[in-house]
């Protein structure tokens, strides 16, 4: 995969949504696969947006694409990007692979399943739904810590658990400038 063309077809996408003009690069033949891209944006080594797809639904390059954009425009957390931050951004792309379910007996058994550093991770319980991608295991390297915060990123309590709780492992290729 050509991970250099991925950072080019983000930054275009958004730059033509500041109303920048900028042509996309050449897209290579595997672009057209169905993909799951997260994009992430960073000014000064801090978050400033990061929006994707768990699950591959269409081409790598379109999703690329939208999620550069609602990075850019759309992450609820952060007002939309401006023409004056835009120099100082700096763009990771994400592609996923396909979600495992894990299986386990309970929290415990849960926590000692994770792989700090290479899983991403999806929780699911009661209709809610959140994820860290594996590069968020560098801000909260101890299972339990980063458990407890994803439970929070789905709107529940650090400290919740439930026999119906479900987590799904990925991978990530990345990319960054």
């Amino acid at each position: 995969m050509n991970g250099e063309s991925l950072l080019k077809i983000a930054r275009a996408s958004i730059s033509r949504g500041l109303g920048i003009d900028c042509p996309d690069p050449d897209l290579p033949p595997e672009f057209e696969a169905w993909g799951a891209t997260f994009v992430t944006l960073t000014m000064g080594g801090e978050l400033r947006g990061c929006i994707g797809t768990l699950e591959a639904y269409r081409p790598i390059h379109a999703d690329a694409r939208q999620n550069a954009l609602s990075a850019a425009f759309s992450d609820p957390r952060f007002m939309p990007l401006s023409v004056a931050e835009w120099p100082s951004v700096k763009i990771e792309v994400s592609l996923l692979s396909q979600p495992a379910r894990m299986h386990f007996a309970d929290e415990t058994d849960a926590l000692s399943s994770l792989r700090p550093g290479i899983d991403g991770v999806i929780f699911e319980c009661l209709g809610r739904r959140s994820t860290f991608l594996p590069q968020v295991w560098e801000s909260l390297p101890e299972p339990a810590e980063f458990l407890s915060h994803l439970k929070r990123k789905a709107g529940l309590p650090a400290g919740f658990w439930s026999d119906e709780v479900q987590l799904f492992r990925y991978g990530v290729d990345k990319w960054k400038e």
